[in-house]
């Protein structure tokens, strides 16, 4: 076997033989360098000086030669002629799936619940600039307990959030996902035990969700839209006022909807880290998640609502594909829109992402027209009278009875679209998107190479048969 792969790598024609040789080459002219200088050391200046220029033309040649030298070998494997047991779709993620993702658009998605968890697993493959900003409001269940008992900000949603960007094997998503069956910790979930951990021996919370992104190796960052005791209350039509985000939900009627949001405290401030890659981001997306509940409280800190309004980043509202009983019942995707705009100054909405694949799955229709949920109609007039451009896009996937936004598809349609606008509009570094067209062009070579490589095993196959 070892002999045989010396014979491929100096096969001739493969390109691999002469930067061997050039390697070889400054190698020896390395040795040489070295050993005169050691050996006669008190020649004159500039004997010195033609040696270590040797020396550093060896280095040089070294380099030059093991760089040329891989990328021929990465060619040859891709194309089939050079056999080794790596899946070359992986050294092509080695080489390129890395440099895209560092060099791609900068992006930061506010929010919270479960909604923005999924659509982080999806955008992480496509860039590591990317940061989540994330609603602390929550004040029920494990998070609502850890907040009252232990002092702290609800790490329910950011410990979804540092889950879904991590870069951990799935044992490691299920033991920060685990929920304690009985006890006193009945209901509490290991990751939010983990995080309050981590806040007990930091100093703020926004510190201890980065030393806990350390621990999981996270794509991007995770940051809480602030660090103070964040309140939400909702005025309803009828004028009731109702205190707790946990209560909100299950106060609100169709007949009685929420007619205005509020947070407390009202000057609450942002962190200057929120803030900085707020006015950096290329793109913002808002959403998915609950309207009132998730998205909108973020919006509603006055540094936060500056810092988009100031921005020049193109800024996305992914629409929930379907209504939420009690906050959102009866509200098409353009009065999504208004609630926002009314409610916070953000300044404009350049886009809004919409599903546009029918639901099919009965069981899961079923089970969301029982609760009192519907689709959430797209009037395409309203919207664009908003000055909102529409995406429309397959973005379905129902999991057992739940419907949600599929996470690829999602980031897939977010990605294109931030492209193609910054390519016009903003200036977007050139080489993220290049890299992104370059994956795709090395993706249909692989296949061609496959097919290719078939054929000729088909062929070679037939021709010891016939011997």
């Amino acid at each position: 076997m070892i002999i045989k792969t010396l014979k491929d790598l100096t096969r001739f024609g493969m390109g691999l033989k002469r930067w061997v040789l050039f390697a070889t080459l400054g190698f020896l002219l390395v040795i040489l360098g070295i050993t005169e200088i050691l050996d006669n050391r008190f020649f004159s200046r500039s004997y010195m000086i033609y040696f270590g220029f040797l020396i550093f033309s060896g280095l040089l040649i070294i380099y030059i030669s093991v760089n040329e030298g891989m990328k021929n070998f990465v060619k040859l494997v891709r194309e089939g002629m050079f056999h080794v047991n790596l899946d070359s779709r992986e050294i092509n993620n080695l080489f390129y799936e890395k440099k895209m993702q560092t060099k791609g658009p900068k992006i930061v998605a506010i929010g919270g619940g479960t909604g923005l968890s999924t659509m982080l697993r999806g955008l992480k493959y496509y860039t590591s600039n990317l940061t989540a900003i994330v609603t602390v409001g929550d004040d029920g269940g494990g998070s609502g307990t850890l907040r009252t008992e232990m002092g702290m900000l609800p790490p329910g949603d950011i410990r979804n959030c540092l889950v879904a960007l991590a870069n951990t094997d799935s044992v490691m998503e299920e033991l920060l996902q685990y929920r304690f069956q009985e006890g006193t910790l009945k209901g509490q979930s290991f990751g939010n035990l983990f995080l309050a951990a981590m806040n007990g021996m930091s100093e703020d919370f926004e510190d201890a969700v980065g030393k806990m992104s350390e621990v999981l190796a996270i794509t991007g960052k995770v940051l809480p839209v602030t660090l103070e005791d964040l309140r939400l209350t909702a005025r309803m039509t009828d004028g009731t006022m109702i205190e707790g985000e946990s209560n909100i939900g299950h106060a609100v009627t169709a007949d009685n909807p929420i007619d205005r949001l509020s947070i407390h405290p009202e000057d609450a401030r942002t962190p200057q880290s929120v803030v900085s890659a707020i006015r950096e981001a290329q793109a913002i997306i808002l959403g998915p998640g609950s309207l009132f509940t998730s998205v909108m409280p973020n919006l509603l800190i006055r540094e936060v609502a500056r810092a988009i309004r100031e921005s020049h980043a193109i800024v996305f509202y992914v629409s929930n594909i379907m209504t939420q009983p009690g906050e959102t019942d009866g509200l098409t995707v353009a009065d999504h829109l208004k609630k926002i705009l009314e409610h916070s100054d953000i300044g404009t909405i350049d886009y809004v992402v919409v599903n546009n694949q029918p639901l099919s799955d009965a069981m899961a229709i079923k089970n969301y027209m029982d609760s009192g949920a519907k689709e959430v109609a797209l009037n395409r007039r309203e919207v664009e009278a908003l000055g909102v451009q529409i995406v429309e896009a397959d973005l379905l996937k129902v999991i057992g009875r739940q419907i949600r936004h599929d996470p690829k598809k999602l980031a897939n349609t977010l990605f294109h679209t931030i492209m193609q606008d910054n390519e016009l509009k903003h200036s977007l570094t050139a080489l993220g998107y290049l890299l992104a067209n370059e994956k795709k062009l090395l993706e249909e070579e692989m296949v061609k190479a496959e097919a290719r490589k078939i054929v000729r095993l088909q062929s070679d196959d037939h021709a010891e048969s016939r011997e």
